[in-house]
């Protein structure tokens, strides 16, 4: 790591989001029937997690998780279909130790 890396870092500076995302969805056995899964957070509000790359996604998420690519617009699209407050990702939701909850 350089000296840049870590000022960003110690300044909290976000990193670019990546131009496509996996994002958890429904286990139909048709894809196009699949829904993006969203979960209600402590305080109330909904979250929609997604992983920059699908080994994330399975070691994070769930191991045997369905999913779906997005890109940007496509979580738009979401988003205007199903409203979500939080967008995260590369984050632990905490579903392991739960996994019928997803």
């Amino acid at each position: 790591m350089n000296d840049s890396e870590t000022a960003a870092e110690a300044s909290g500076a976000r990193r670019d989001f990546p131009p496509f995302v996996y994002v958890p969805t429904t286990s139909e056995d048709d894809p196009a029937t699949r829904r993006v899964l969203m979960h209600t957070v402590e305080d109330g509000r909904t979250a929609l997690y997604t992983y920059s790359a699908i080994d994330r996604l399975h070691r994070y998420y769930l191991p045997k998780s369905s999913w779906v690519v997005c890109d940007v617009p496509a979580l738009q699209r979401v988003h205007d279909e199903t409203p979500y407050d939080l967008l995260f990702l590369d984050i632990d939701p905490g579903l392991s130790d739960d996994e019928g909850s997803a």
